[in-house]
């Protein structure tokens, strides 16, 4: 198990102490802060996923027929945004 050294601010100490006094039975800090720590991980895995890698290259198949379009790559916002 790692152990770690952790400064809490003033007005987060204040809201931690309120908190454990608040509590029928108080848990640990230690246990509180692991508590913390694995929901704000679990969060930030649930942000992550809709930036993960990708498995394996992309592979882009060329259409075989083009837009006819010669400025498709500089043009591109007015395209999509359609008629205006």
């Amino acid at each position: 198990m790692r152990r770690a050294t952790v400064t809490i601010p003033d007005d987060l100490e204040k809201e931690l102490d309120a908190f454990l006094r608040a509590q029928d039975a108080a848990p640990s800090l230690a246990s509180v802060l692991q508590a913390a720590l694995r929901r704000f991980l679990e969060e930030r895995r649930w942000a992550a996923r809709e930036f993960q890698t990708p498995r394996g290259p992309l592979r882009v198949t060329p259409a075989t027929q083009g837009s006819g379009s010669e400025d498709g790559s500089v043009e591109h916002d007015r395209y999509l945004a359609g008629p205006s």
